[in-house]
């Protein structure tokens, strides 16, 4: 009876001054609404799916996407609305920059089906708005990795083919904002550290598994030297990393740029010269331990940088243990690789990705053999093995 209602105003007012307007303005609140019947006895009667709200600029498609309402995006698209059209809102200086009804997607948490049926409708899955952000890294940009989780929208963004590559005109990456919530950890709870932590390390394995390279150049900008600079927070972050293939050197100029080796020391030495506590000197230098032996495990020849040296005199504790670590770094790269070394190599690459050890815990092998493949000793005891 409603539909009929609204179909006799139709017919009665087809002709005064204001129907299109009328008629279009209609569309948009029922869009917002989900009625599809009544969206469709509007755009029967003329309503205009280009149409405008004159304060916020969207069109009826933009507001479906925005009002999670899938199955109104899939009527608009297949009744003649462009699934890529950006919105005004950039161009009148009130937002971030004229987005496609997919970039708006990317930075809501809750529209997972609305984004699922716009790439399922073609939508460009990598335009990008005026600033250069794609769907992808307003997706990123947007999660807080406390209260705003867009880890379903990232991964089905990834599966659809976004640009992992994709770069602002300002120079941010994927791995910026995860760099930028891994620094706000320092101000944050213990739950949100927790949150924090547990948000980075799943978009980061989503990112480095469609190619992503966390150590790209200049370093501030690469996710693996940030966590070689404060490894005693990120050391699975880091672990991971370095498992599952990313580079200790920068991979655009290697170790002349900066390198895992030399930060590592660099923050053994700085941190043991501050140190009060013994404990906590044993637990990082057990740490950085395994981080030499990961990357030293990772390549047949190491690359260190030119008259690369290492002071330990500042060391309060575990001077001669760093010092140590340093002499068989230097003699290794010095001296022909062994057959054992090579073998551990080659076993180690070919069960990456991460995670290495517990499937080298998996294998076939003498305890023996394992005990050598394996790089966190204090993590795989006999009982494990």
């Amino acid at each position: 009876n409603q539909l009929a209602a609204v179909r006799r105003v139709l017919e009665r007012e087809t002709h005064s001054p204001f129907y299109q307007e009328g008629v279009s303005y209609a569309l948009l609140k029922v869009t917002e609404l989900g009625l599809l019947p009544a969206a469709e006895i509007l755009l029967e009667f003329g309503a205009d799916l280009s149409f405008e709200d004159p304060v916020t600029y969207y069109t009826p498609l933009h507001i479906a996407v925005l009002r999670n309402q899938p199955e109104m995006v899939e009527f608009l698209v297949h009744h003649g609305a462009d699934i890529n059209r950006r919105d005004r809102v950039g161009a009148q200086g009130q937002g971030q920059g004229r987005l496609s009804p997919l970039g708006i997607l990317g930075a809501l948490a809750v529209c997972f089906f609305p984004l699922v049926t716009s790439l399922q409708l073609g939508a460009d899955v990598n335009a990008a708005d005026k600033n250069g952000k794609t769907a992808l890294l307003h997706a990123l940009a947007s999660s807080d990795g406390v209260q705003i989780h867009n880890t379903e929208s990232i991964r089905l963004l990834l599966e659809g083919g976004a640009d992992v590559r994709a770069t602002t005109e300002d120079g941010d990456t994927v791995f910026t904002y995860v760099i930028f919530l891994l620094g706000e950890m320092m101000c944050s709870s213990t739950e949100e550290v927790q949150a924090i932590n547990h948000f980075c390390f799943r978009v980061t394995q989503l990112l480095v598994a469609h190619g992503a390279n966390p150590s790209e150049c200049p370093a501030p900008e690469s996710l693996t030297y940030l966590c070689f600079q404060s490894f005693k927070c990120h050391f699975p972050l880091l672990r991971f990393l370095l498992e599952s293939g990313a580079a200790y050197n920068c991979s655009l100029h290697g170790p002349s740029c900066w390198s895992g080796f030399h930060v590592v020391f660099e923050c053994l030495c700085s941190d043991l010269s501050v140190s009060e506590d013994d404990n906590c000197s044993t637990e990082l230098v057990q740490k950085g331990q395994t981080l030499l032996e990961l990357m030293m495990a990772s390549s047949q020849a190491i690359q260190l940088p030119t008259n690369f040296e290492v002071n330990t005199s500042v060391c309060k504790y575990h001077g001669e243990k760093i010092r140590t670590l340093f002499c068989s770094l230097k003699q290794l790269e010095r001296s022909p690789q062994t057959l054992k070394h090579l073998c551990r190599v080659f076993i180690r690459q070919h069960l990456k990705p991460w995670p290495v050890d517990v499937k080298i815990k998996a294998l076939p092998l003498p305890d023996r053999l394992k005990w050598y493949l394996l790089i966190d000793h204090a993590a795989a005891t006999h009982e494990d093995l």
